[in-house]
């Protein structure tokens, strides 16, 4: 928790996070500390390689607007990969094939994770560019999918039951937009937020045609029900309980389309509170978050204002 606050320190410490108090309202200080990010970067994270206004007739080609070198520095000091790929626990960052567009996990559990997987899972374009690992070249993951939901599905034992805690930044629901601006920032949000819900709905479409296909299998005679062909897809149906924490982050009214690199102080230490205050008054009602562990189905938390919203969907009854 030190490093990650140290982290957070340092990437909201250069100038452009300080708010001059003359600004004004906090949405006019808001896009100022923005813009100052465009024009000199962000401490330990990115620098501009130079006037985005230049990039287009560079006369060597350039593959982004910004420098990442600044980050990778600042991984190796504060993030302890050895602890990482000691498999302690299971780290996984998704990102994507340039040249093929399809979604790639790096894991510990197959690989060495060193800075450049962590900087691949955020090299969102055309800001930042490509990572190049093993000689292929990857972007943020966030590109084809904005959630790791269904690769944490894929290798989740079946039989095992699963708990998911799932972080949101931007949120899908929000207001009509009234002007350009909001309309900029409510497309971000879709964009970028993971789409819990449709996910689920998903999923449980899913678990409900294995719940026929288990209700099938029940009514072969047992010759057929011993087939190598049926023993191959019981034993790709799913006997657990799922549940999805999903704790949003809610906007603030002053918050404008460049809240996505907008690193002030003021902006950081608010993410925090919000994020500490949410799981307060999550933990302060603990009878909302029990498990339903009679129903082999999926069963979301909605850890968001005014309080708990508890969606169950149906599955695989025991």
């Amino acid at each position: 928790m030190d490093r990650l606050r140290e982290f957070w320190h340092l990437v909201s410490s250069g100038p452009a996070q300080r708010l001059p108090a003359w600004l004004g309202d906090r949405a006019t200080q808001n896009q100022w500390s923005a813009s100052m990010a465009m024009l000199v970067g962000i401490p330990g994270f990115f620098e501009p390689r130079c006037s985005p206004a230049l990039l287009m007739g560079a006369a060597a080609p350039l593959l982004s607007y910004y420098d990442t070198t600044p980050l990778k520095a600042t991984l190796e000091r504060l993030v302890d990969f050895d602890r990482i790929n000691a498999c302690e626990a299971r780290f996984s960052v998704g990102a994507v094939d340039v040249r093929t567009g399809n979604s790639v996990y790096f894991d510990n559990t197959r690989q060495r994770i060193g800075p450049e997987h962590i900087m691949a899972s955020g090299a969102l374009p055309p800001g930042f560019a490509p990572v190049s690992i093993d000689g292929d070249d990857y972007w943020d993951g966030g590109i084809v999918s904005n959630t790791p939901l269904q690769y944490v599905l894929d290798i989740h034992p079946r039989s095992e039951p699963l708990v998911v805690l799932q972080v949101d930044l931007f949120n899908a629901r929000g207001e009509m937009p009234r002007t350009l601006s909001g309309v900029m920032e409510r497309q971000k949000d879709i964009t970028y937020s993971s789409r819990t819900r449709m996910n689920t709905d998903a999923l449980a479409a899913n678990l409900n045609l294995q719940q026929a296909i288990a209700d099938l299998i029940s009514k072969l005679p047992a010759r057929l029900r011993n087939d190598p062909s049926v023993l191959a897809v019981q034993a790709e149906l799913t006997h657990h309980p799922i549940d999805i924490f999903h704790l949003i982050y809610r906007d603030k009214p002053y918050e404008v389309e460049s809240k996505d690199y907008e690193f002030s102080r003021a902006a950081v230490e608010e993410h925090w509170e919000a994020g500490a205050r949410d799981m307060r008054r999550t933990l302060a009602h603990p009878e909302t978050l029990r498990s339903d562990a009679t129903v082999n189905g999926v069963t979301t938390f909605d850890l968001g204002e005014p309080g708990v919203e508890r969606v169950k969907r149906p599955g695989l009854s025991r």
